[in-house]
C-alpha cells in the first residue's frame, strides 16, 4: 500500500532527529566509561587520539563525499539506553559509536556530496500534485554515514566485535534503544554480508518503526588489529521513498586503506 504524504513527512521529522544525532556524533578523545570490552594485561596497547587522527578518513581521500569533524553535542555512552542489556552494542552502533567503550575514540561525518535539485514548487497546487514532496524526497536522498574509529588494549576490539555479533543474533526480534529524548523502536535486526575488509567484520540492518512504517538503518563494524571502524548509515530520502540503500562501499574501502 502506498504511504500517505503525512506519514512520509512524519518519517522525515523522525529521520531528521536521527540525523542530528548522527551529525553530532561522538566527541574526540579518550573514553572514560566503565563498560569497556576488557582490561586484561597485554602487550597490545590502544592507539592514542593523535594516532587515530592520523588514520581517520579525510576530505581528499574519498571521492563524492564531504568529510566533516563531529561536534560535542551527542550524549556519552551513559546516555544511551537499551530495553535489553544484550542489545546494548547495537544501540551504541545505531547512535554512531563503537559497540563497546574503547580507550580512545574519534569520529567523522561522511556525507554524500550531492547537488540539491532545483525546484520552483511554491503553490498549493504544487503541494497537491506531489511536486513539493517529490522534490523534498530527492533533496534528502543521500547517504549520511557516521564514521567512528576506536582503539582498545589487549583483545578488547575482538571482544567488542564478538559482543556485537552475538547481539545481532540475540536481538533479531528487535528492541528499543537510543538516547532518552530520541529512543527508537527496532522491530527487526538482520545480519548482512560485510564488505570483506579488515581482519573481521560484522554488518547488519536494523528495521525501525516510524509511525507504523518500516525504515531501515545500516551498519558495519570492521576490526583492524586492535582498532574498530564503525560505520552507521542512514538515507532519509530512501526511507521516504521505500528504496534500498547500504553503507557506502567507497567509504569503507577508503577508510580501510588507511588502516591497513
Amino acid at each position: 500500500m502506498k504511504r500517505s504524504s503525512g506519514v512520509r513527512i512524519r518519517a522525515l521529522a523522525v529521520g531528521g532527529a536521527l540525523s542530528l544525532a548522527l551529525i553530532a556524533g561522538c566527541s574526540e578523545g579518550s573514553s572514560k566509561d566503565t563498560d569497556s570490552a576488557g582490561s586484561a594485561p597485554s602487550s597490545v596497547r590502544a592507539l592514542s587520539t593523535a594516532q587515530l587522527k592520523q588514520r581517520i578518513l579525510t576530505q581528499d581521500e574519498v571521492d563524492g563525499y564531504k568529510v566533516n569533524a563531529v561536534g560535542e553535542a551527542a550524549p556519552g555512552r551513559s546516555g544511551i539506553r537499551s530495553s535489553d542489556e544484550k542489545c546494548r552494542p547495537l544501540a551504541y552502533v545505531l547512535t554512531g559509536l563503537a559497540p563497546a567503550a574503547p580507550v580512545t575514540e574519534i569520529g567523522r561525518t561522511v556525507r554524500e556530496d550531492k547537488k540539491d535539485p532545483t525546484d520552483d514548487a511554491t503553490s498549493l497546487d504544487d503541494l497537491a500534485d506531489g511536486t513539493f514532496e517529490s522534490s523534498l524526497k530527492d533533496s534528502m536522498n543521500l547517504d549520511i554515514t557516521s564514521l567512528d574509529l576506536s582503539s582498545y588494549d589487549g583483545d578488547g576490539a575482538e571482544q567488542a566485535l564478538k559482543a556485537l555479533s552475538t547481539a545481532v543474533g540475540s536481538c533479531a526480534a528487535g528492541f528499543t534503544g537510543g538516547t532518552s529524548d530520541d529512543e527508537q523502536k527496532v522491530t527487526k535486526v538482520t545480519a548482512t554480508k560485510p564488505s570483506g575488509t579488515g581482519d573481521e567484520s560484522v554488518a547488519f540492518t536494523a528495521i525501525t518503526d516510524l509511525d507504523g512504517d518500516k525504515a531501515p538503518l545500516h551498519a558495519e563494524v570492521v576490526r583492524h588489529g586492535n582498532t574498530l571502524a564503525t560505520y552507521f548509515t542512514m538515507n532519509i530520502g530512501a526511507m521516504m521513498a521505500n528504496t534500498t540503500y547500504t553503507v557506502p562501499t567507497a567509504v569503507i574501502r577508503a577508510q580501510s586503506a588507511k588502516l591497513g
